[in-house]
């Protein structure tokens, strides 16, 4: 019976996070976050501790407008959130646990394979391909603003890599981190990618954009498993974050760049 409880607590986790960020239907989600959090209780206290710093950055999370709105006062709010949402679990497992759930290992001075350095090469190559094809096809790119203007444009930039960067730090370095020490890495894996589409499907991935994200962060979950870099997953988002940046630009104004074939 014991077993059971984890499970229904994995199970509530990830609804909280479909329901509260990437449907917004607040009033089922906080019931599920509740129920999440009493479920907490019949846990293994060192489970427990661990969900409830995952839990907390979700509500967290469910009070933030998550928008594509590049002004300042939002990117202000927004990525002050964003901060606390990785700052705060951090600071009680290290502070208050006294334990190292949390880490980022950026391994800066690791030497990249030659396979690595070719995955980071394929992913620009398929994300030059279909991310044009899908904000096009699917009109995803009018969740984003490209409004004329260097500062407009800079904001943009900032916007969409800070994003990446902190996704990695959040979603890969905290939930599965976390999760991972738990339960089986495959399935944590997954619980973290349901979590991280939930996000981004709300920031503007919407139509068939789920599938490709929830790829994407299942893919970077696993390497990340494998490599033990943030230094290296960051520089994959990265590699697709900038693709994406000129992508917006094009799909908003074609006459400014000519460089994608769709």
């Amino acid at each position: 019976m014991k077993k059971v409880f984890p499970i229904i607590n994995y199970i509530l986790l990830a609804l909280t996070g479909i329901f509260l960020i990437a449907l917004q239907f607040k009033p089922w989600a906080w019931l599920f976050l509740v129920l999440g959090l009493l479920s907490l209780r019949l846990c293994q206290q060192k489970l427990a501790r661990a969900l409830f710093l995952i839990y907390l950055s979700l509500a967290i999370l469910g009070l933030t407008p998550i928008t594509t709105d590049i002004s300042y006062r939002h990117m202000l709010q927004m990525g002050l959130a964003l901060m606390l949402a990785v700052a705060l679990p951090y600071f009680i497992a290290r502070h208050i646990y006294k334990e190292k759930l949390i880490v980022f290992p950026w391994r800066l001075g690791r030497k990249w394979f030659k396979k690595e350095i070719s995955y980071i090469l394929l992913t620009a190559v398929i994300a030059y391909f279909l991310l044009p094809f899908y904000l096009i096809n699917t009109g995803a790119y009018l969740n984003w603003s490209v409004e004329p203007g260097l500062s407009s444009i800079i904001r943009l930039f900032i916007g969409t890599n800070a994003l990446g960067i902190w996704d990695e730090l959040f979603f890969i370095c905290t939930v599965l981190g976390l999760l991972k020490k738990f339960m089986d890495f495959k399935y944590a894996n997954i619980l973290q990618a349901v979590l991280f589409t939930s996000f981004l499907y709300e920031l503007g991935f919407t139509s068939w954009g789920f599938v490709m994200i929830f790829l994407f962060a299942w893919l970077q979950g696993l390497i990340f498993h494998k490599t033990h870099s943030l230094a290296y997953v960051i520089t994959i988002h990265l590699t697709l974050d900038f693709i994406l940046f000129l992508a917006l630009i094009w799909a908003h104004h074609p006459g400014w760049l000519t460089i994608f074939v769709v």
